[in-house]
C-alpha cells in the first residue's frame, strides 16, 4: 500500500493594506508518496504553488494566525491542485519503478582506457647577478 503525505512548506501572506494583513496570498506544498515492496522502499514527489485572492470579509475567511495545515491544504485541494490526479501520477512513478518498463545501457564490454597526464614543465629562470660598484 501507497502512503501519500501532504504538506505546506511555506506560506505568503499580504502585509498591507491593513484589512489585508495577514491573508495568505501563495501556499507551497509538497506531497510525497511511499511503497515498501520485498523489503526495498519505492518514493516519488512533487511540489507546487497555489495562488489566493483573500477575502477577509469572506463568512468563511480564516486570520492567519488561526489557520491549520489542514485549512490550507483544503484550499489548494479546492482551488486547483487535483489529489486524486496527483497521487494516481505518483503511484504511476512508483509502479515503473517497481516494473520497469525501458532500461538504460550498453551491451558490450566497456574497458578504462587510462590517461597519462603529462608533468607540467619546469621552468627554471636565473636571475641576474647583483654588482655594486665602489
Amino acid at each position: 500500500m501507497t502512503v501519500f503525505t501532504w504538506t505546506i512548506s511555506q506560506l505568503e501572506r499580504d502585509l498591507s493594506p491593513a484589512e489585508l494583513a495577514g491573508a495568505v496570498i501563495t501556499a507551497h506544498w509538497r506531497v510525497s508518496a511511499s511503497q515498501e515492496v520485498d523489503g526495498v522502499e519505492y518514493t516519488a514527489g512533487a511540489y507546487g504553488s497555489q495562488g489566493f485572492t483573500p477575502d477577509p470579509t469572506a463568512p468563511d475567511y480564516i486570520a492567519y494566525e488561526d489557520l491549520t495545515e489542514e485549512d490550507v491544504l483544503g484550499w489548494i485541494w479546492a482551488d486547483g491542485v487535483d489529489k486524486d490526479e496527483m497521487e494516481a501520477n505518483l503511484q504511476s512513478q512508483i509502479d515503473l519503478q517497481i516494473t520497469p518498463v525501458t532500461a538504460s545501457g550498453i551491451p558490450w564490454d566497456v574497458t578504462e582506457t587510462p590517461v597519462t597526464i603529462p608533468e607540467p614543465p619546469v621552468i627554471v629562470m636565473e636571475s641576474p647577478a647583483l654588482i655594486v660598484e665602489q
